[in-house]
């Protein structure tokens, strides 16, 4: 998770700090295979070259954007977790719980989805 230690020490809450490095660790530990990246100043995920998922902070809530295919196949499952969207992220306020089983289906849906891509992003 170096690859997202300059990011994290740039987030000057030490909770929203936190609960990135919580759910970073998440991710890394339960997708092993992914690799962390930073691309355009924002964390994100890829496998074999093809992105998964960027989580990044914002103001008042974590942004998981898992490109647009993804918010549309889940969009029932974000909408019923509580979460606001929009057509490439949805919301996770700092003062919500993460819904990690959303998490992994989304991530193993992108995963799946992507396995023969080969470009970065979905066209």
């Amino acid at each position: 998770m170096e690859a997202f230690e300059p990011y994290l020490k740039g987030i000057d809450n030490p909770d929203h700090r936190e609960r990135l490095e919580e759910i970073y660790t998440w991710v890394a530990e339960r997708f092993p295979n992914l690799e962390p990246q930073m691309k355009w100043n924002t964390p994100m995920f890829t496998d074999h070259g093809t992105f998964i998922i960027g989580i990044d902070a914002a103001k008042h809530h974590v942004s998981v954007a898992p490109e647009p295919a993804a918010i549309t196949h889940f969009a029932d499952d974000i909408a019923k977790a509580g979460y606001s969207s929009t057509k490439g992220l949805f919301r996770i306020r700092f003062k919500e719980s993460v819904d990690y089983e959303l998490l992994e289906k989304i991530i193993e849906f992108n995963i799946q989805d992507k396995a023969e891509y080969t470009n970065f992003w979905r066209k």
